[in-house]
């Protein structure tokens, strides 16, 4: 039979791909992490994972025991709590998710005490990025995405789509005019966003004829980021009109930091999704803190519409 610890840590090594990083992160020298590899290895008579000076990454084989492994670290936490009376104490250990920082700081972190408070023993390690992380590769239990879904193989679950709303400071508008059609946005500034810097911005988006796909219209720009916080610094600024998701941007609306523009042609709704990956048995901690995660990030979506 295979250890459990050494499971864990060949978990680690894989998705962190690194032998040292994962030492510092189980607090173990790094020579018995790869001891605890190598034992594996030789204990199923295959290589787990490809060794380079710059990287470390599973093979197919490693791959594979890698899915089984997390199945059967999940399976043992839940024999761990098994015959606990439910209550505080039968959630413990650690949840890793990753979600913008715009909705960890507005929506999740705020509410966190109380998940905090239910469940005192719960470890939460929470990456807040614009990047589209491999949830599976970088150890992640769930992550909260917004637009489209474009790993089939990942589990998604639909939250409340975000509307969109167009929206510009008062002394950008002041000094270049309020457009009142699609017209006049001939005349106007758009601050770019683009995931990778050089790709061509898609341009003003807005909802086509047939009512069911996108349309972008060309508009000149002098600043293109490549992530949130940039662009709504940006716009802030008077650089230009942004288009975000309006749970973003209700707080500087309120504030007359931002006006919102040409309600009538917002871009189409933003789906967002938790999605995890697709496993026989997701543990007791991870199920809960998706749920709540659900819960939370729905009503406040819901609540600045």
């Amino acid at each position: 039979m295979i250890p459990l610890d050494r499971m864990h840590i060949f978990t680690r090594v894989a998705e962190l791909a690194s032998f040292t990083q994962a030492a510092d992160a189980l607090g173990l020298p790094k020579a018995s992490v790869s001891h605890a590899v190598q034992q594996l290895e030789a204990a199923l008579g295959t290589r787990l994972l490809h060794r380079t000076t710059r990287r470390v990454a599973p093979t197919q084989d490693g791959q594979v025991f890698y899915e089984r492994c997390k199945d059967l670290l999940a399976d043992a936490d839940e024999l761990h709590t098994l015959f606990q009376q439910p209550g505080a104490q039968a959630l413990r250990g650690r949840v890793r998710i990753d979600m913008s920082t715009s909705m960890a700081r507005h929506a999740v972190i705020p509410r966190l005490p109380e998940l905090l408070a239910l469940h005192p023993l719960l470890e939460l390690e929470i990456s807040s990025t614009e990047r589209r992380v491999d949830l599976v590769r970088e150890g992640f239990d769930c992550v909260l995405r917004a637009g489209p879904v474009l790993d089939s193989s990942l589990v998604a679950r639909p939250l409340a789509p975000m509307r969109m709303a167009n929206c510009a400071s008062p002394a950008y508008l002041q000094a270049q005019g309020t457009p009142h059609t699609l017209a006049d946005l001939a005349s106007h500034q758009l601050v770019h966003y683009a995931s990778t810097l050089g790709a061509k911005p898609d341009g003003f988006e807005v909802l086509a004829p047939d009512g069911k796909t996108t349309t972008a219209l060309p508009m000149p720009g002098a600043i293109t980021v490549n992530n949130a916080e940039a662009y709504m610094a940006a716009c802030l600024a008077g650089l230009g009109i942004i288009q975000v998701p309006a749970v973003a941007v209700q707080e500087h609306i309120r504030s007359g930091q931002l006006a919102e523009l040409l309600p009538a042609y917002a871009a189409p709704p933003m789906p967002l999704t938790l999605l995890y990956a697709n496993r026989r048995n997701l543990s007791q901690r991870v199920r809960v803190v998706m749920d709540w995660l659900v819960g939370v990030v729905g009503a406040y979506v819901l609540l600045n519409k």
